[in-house]
């Protein structure tokens, strides 16, 4: 069997530690089992991508010793192949416009924070009142169906599967719930985008944290529904800070550009990653 995996980062912000560890691992694992390792830029966020970001991306990584195929796939550069997979879920009747807020859907969820998808389960509205809201240009998210998808697939629902971790595991996509798969002017979700992209571009292991385990159960029912290979799963340890929190952007983690001015060498980030 062919291995092939990837390292997929959003152009957003600088990589740190965390992002290190999850490309060197995927790159290694690549590199062990003789396979490929790819780069694709997930660009998806018009707002707070930036050039500069993608090409310090490819800096750190070059710097840390690390090699990909070219070209790299940029999602921003894909819309249409995304909006096709979009158009098929709508007209086979597997997503519905929902027009609630984030706010709005919290208002409802108060004493689950932390679990906001797993509590939108819904369906479209009427046709009058979406017709109105349309109208009136309302901002809307396209969202899988969940109820629909289960009567679609039929038996086919209870024996979703995938390998995850060196194990076989049953799905259970209403852990998400009905998730958000595209939006009123925007063509793909992270999730409809990954699903395409993983298969469009072979990939065979997807290697990426734990954080993400949870996202395997809908991946793969999009899978499913879109006539997709299914990629075995490997989820990795996240790196925490002293406080024991997973590293993140928007708290401003140490940055390997900063680890770098610091006088550190790709040996010294392997070190402090223990890889």
């Amino acid at each position: 069997m062919p291995f092939v995996t990837r390292f997929a980062p959003s152009p957003t912000g600088y990589l740190h530690l965390g992002h290190a560890f999850s490309a060197l691992t995927a790159f290694d694992a690549a590199r062990a089992a003789g396979g490929r390792f790819l780069l694709r830029i997930e660009d998806l966020d018009p707002a707070r991508r930036r050039p500069e970001f993608e090409a310090a991306i490819m800096e750190d990584l070059a710097w840390l010793g690390m090699a990909w195929e070219k070209p790299v796939r940029r999602q921003s550069q894909h819309m249409r192949e995304y909006a096709a997979a979009l158009g098929t879920l709508i007209d086979r009747g597997l997503v519905y416009r929902c027009f609630r807020t984030r706010k709005q859907i919290m208002a409802e969820i108060p004493h689950a924070p932390h679990a906001l998808a797993e509590f939108v389960r819904s369906a479209p509205l009427p046709p009058d009142e979406e017709a109105a809201k349309l109208a009136a240009g309302d901002a809307f998210a396209w969202r899988l169906w969940l109820d629909r998808c289960r009567d679609t697939l039929g038996p086919d629902w209870d024996d979703l599967r995938f390998e995850a971790d060196g194990k076989w595991r049953k799905a259970d996509p209403c852990r998400l719930g009905d998730a958000i798969v595209a939006r009123k002017e925007f063509p793909a979700s992270y999730h409809l985008a990954c699903v395409r992209d993983d298969a469009l571009q072979g990939v065979t292991h997807v290697i990426r944290g734990e954080d993400l385990r949870e996202a395997a159960h809908l991946h793969v029912l999009l899978q499913k529904l879109l006539g997709l290979p299914h990629p075995l799963y490997r989820h990795h340890t996240l790196v925490l800070d002293e406080h024991g929190k997973r590293l993140a952007k928007r708290d401003q983690a140490a940055t390997l550009r900063a680890l770098r001015q610091t006088g550190k060498s790709p040996a010294d980030i392997r070190a402090m990653l223990r890889l």
